[in-house]
């Protein structure tokens, strides 16, 4: 009943037939033989999606697929030692400028070849086409494939979002776990585990129309399996806890920081030199050959200045030499494969991400054994049924103990080095609810900080304003969709409408101003103003997982607010005339 007024409703904006491709949410409406005004309504930035999926595809005989943004280097293309390489690549090498080069080793693990051995970084090869975020991100990325790929299924695209699925088993096979990205710098991280959602949001797709792929269940169960195995042994385990932590197996700087977030790991040790107290293991005095602690990196000579307010001269200490510990530089790796680079979640600039178990992971993680869980049901392999159940279990009830902090009402990451809870509000106090972890009373008790995020704009990341991108004011989709999600899984379906449409609002203005979708808004000023201090300053257009939110959370709209929200974007566009 409801899919039948929504066609009505959108009947009256006179979407045109390539909107109706853009996603089932418009899939009873008729098609249209006479194009409608562009500025009607939703269906400029629905079409804008729409054909966005096509812009943002590559392929392996793509010549621009294998170009690097981040870095300047000639364009590589490696492909797995033991991978007989298939005739299209020969071809791409003299028709694209490219170097295909074999790895110098088989791959089974992650951290069983030194990124930093690489010279030049090149992209790693991957046998289907998929969808890349879009600007400086022309790879496939481990996280943001998942919103991509619910994204892709709204809008009727199955065969490329299993086929990014599939790309992703090629990833476990030949190069040992679901990358960071098909990079060879990111052979040493993964990135958060949404594996097992991207398989059976695909598997579900498919069975509704009809066509449920068992055997192919079966072999994504194995994959998923050995993907998660990876987070449950050393050293991604976080201490006795039974928890997980992020932990990036390279040393040193991140190439990618080096070439591309100016200044970055600079800033870093002033920040240190100036704050002593925010962690003096980070900051190594000296000659970097003369001591073990430290990584490959730059050394700095700083000084720090008594700035007086009148016409004296400064007061400065002598210059000192300085460099970033090797402890500093695995929190900042272990941070990347986090996804959120950067915030001061886990200590200034992520610095203490690999002392952390982190609230998002582990939710992830029990979401992941409930999947496998349900996968061995379908499968019928009940011993393993009952093994994922007693291993989530498990999970919750560690979670429960360690992350949960009953006097504040939220989840909380628990340091392993100091045995204590953070006290750091962070967004991801929502993943327990997305994956149903919380009990009612818990996500009740969340509720009540909602406040705590929520600005103009949709959820900020935390409440405090670091200069980094992943913390105040700025609000990203991947964690709106988990977040409001989770909301609607404990029933406070009017605050996820509010939330959402809040998102859905911002994103649809902007759009209007400048024919975009961004990365990420500024949920206080509703723009996409992105002046960070902390990693890259650009606002990339696109964008993948933000095209994908915005039509889920458009079809999860009561239709009155998709109403409204269409009217908005008209009446605006007329009084700008």
């Amino acid at each position: 009943m409801r899919a039948r007024r929504l066609s009505s409703f959108l009947r009256t904006f006179s979407l045109t037939a390539s909107l109706l491709a853009a996603a089932p949410l418009l899939a009873h409406a008729p098609e249209h033989n006479t194009p409608a005004p562009s500025d009607q309504g939703l269906e400029p930035i629905l079409d804008y999606i729409s054909t966005g999926w096509d812009t943002l595809t590559r392929s392996m005989g793509n010549c621009s697929t294998i170009v690097d943004p981040k870095l300047a280097a000639k364009s590589i293309l490696y492909v797995p030692a033991d991978f007989s390489l298939p005739e299209n690549l020969r071809s791409l090498e003299s028709r694209c400028n490219v170097d295909v080069r074999p790895l110098p080793q088989v791959i089974h693990k992650p951290g069983e070849i030194d990124t930093n051995t690489f010279s030049p970084h090149g992209l790693l090869y991957l046998e289907h086409p998929y969808v890349v975020p879009g600007g400086r991100f022309n790879e496939m990325y481990g996280w943001d494939s998942y919103f991509i790929i619910r994204g892709l299924v709204r809008a009727g695209r199955l065969d490329l979002a299993r086929g990014m699925i599939e790309n992703f088993f090629f990833e476990i096979e030949h190069y040992g776990a679901v990358l960071n990205a098909n990079r060879s710098y990111y052979l040493s991280r993964s990135q958060p585990p949404f594996l097992s959602s991207m398989i059976l949001s695909v598997y579900d797709a498919q069975k509704e129309k009809g066509h449920e792929d068992r055997a192919w269940l079966e072999r994504a169960f194995q994959f998923a399996s050995r993907d998660h195995d990876m987070w449950v042994r050393d050293p991604h385990l976080a201490g006795k806890t039974g928890l997980s932590r992020y932990f990036d197996f390279g040393e040193g700087p991140a190439p990618e920081s080096l070439k591309d977030e100016t200044d970055h790991y600079k800033k870093v040790a002033q920040y240190f030199l100036l704050h002593p107290e925010a962690g003096p293991a980070h900051l190594v005095e000296g000659n970097p050959g003369e001591s073990q602690s430290l990584a490959v990196g730059s050394q700095y000579s700083l000084e720090l200045c008594d700035m007086p307010r009148t016409m004296e001269k400064p007061n400065c200490d002598p210059f000192r030499e300085i460099a970033l510990s090797r402890d500093y530089y695995k929190g900042d790796r272990s941070m990347r494969e986090s996804g959120f680079d950067i915030s001061f979640r886990f200590g200034p600039y992520g610095a203490d991400t690999h002392h952390f178990a982190p609230v998002c992971l582990n939710s992830l993680l029990y979401k992941t054994e409930k999947d496998l869980e349900e996968m061995a049901r379908i499968l019928g392999h009940n011993a393993d049924r009952e093994d994922w159940k007693a291993r989530a279990a498990a999970r919750k009830e560690a979670i429960q103990k360690y992350l949960w902090d009953a006097q504040r009402g939220e989840y909380f990451d628990y340091n392993t080095e100091t045995q204590a809870r953070s006290t750091y509000e962070y967004i991801s106090t929502f993943y327990p609810l997305w994956a149903g972890i919380a009990s009612p009373e818990q996500a009740a008790a969340i509720l009540k900080n909602l406040s705590h995020f929520e600005e103009p704009g949709g959820l900020e990341m935390s409440p405090y304003d670091t200069g980094a991108q992943w913390d105040s004011p700025f609000v990203w989709a991947p964690v709106q969709l988990v977040a409001i999600e989770g909301l609607r899984r404990y029933g406070f379906s009017e605050d996820a409408n509010h939330a959402s449409y809040n998102f859905l609002s911002t994103v649809a203005e902007n759009f209007r101003r400048d024919g975009t979708i961004r990365e990420k808004y500024n949920a206080i000023t509703r723009t996409t103003d992105a002046s960070v201090k902390s990693g890259y300053s650009i606002n990339v257009v696109g964008f993948g997982w933000t095209n994908a939110v915005f039509l889920e959370f458009l079809h999860q709209l009561p239709l009155a607010m998709v109403e409204r929200l269409a009217k908005e974007q008209t009446s605006a566009k007329a009084a700008a005339k």
